[in-house]
């Protein structure tokens, strides 16, 4: 089973920039869909943005136009460019791997915090 390990989150004034990565243990190439949800204090986790591996691409409403969901096969990475951040984007996201198989494996998480 793959291993996903997320990384770059951190502390970040509203209105500013962060950029995750999710490094896969393997090839994610044949992976149904690869995600990143978030979860924030409180709340249930909810999808942020998604990848198909045809290279279609899915994003919550609360993002669209601020985050950007790519991927790099040569090196089994997922990335999150996040942009224009605000203070409800305050949470752990979290990587998914979707398989064509219909299991799911997810990262550790890495937090995010968007304050001034």
């Amino acid at each position: 089973q793959v291993q996903l390990v997320e990384s770059g989150g951190g502390l970040v004034q509203p209105g500013g920039s962060l950029r995750l990565s999710c490094a896969a243990s393997r090839s994610i190439s044949s992976m149904y869909t690869m995600a990143w949800y978030r979860q924030a204090p409180g709340k249930e986790r909810e999808l942020v943005a998604g990848m198909h591996s045809a290279g279609s691409t899915n994003y919550a409403d609360s993002v669209k136009g601020r985050f950007t969901i790519s991927r790099d096969n040569a090196k089994n990475t997922v990335y999150l460019q996040m942009n224009s951040l605000k203070p409800e984007d305050t949470a752990v996201y979290y990587c998914n791997a979707h398989s064509i198989f219909g299991l799911d494996t997810w990262g550790q998480g890495t937090l995010v915090t968007v304050s001034s």
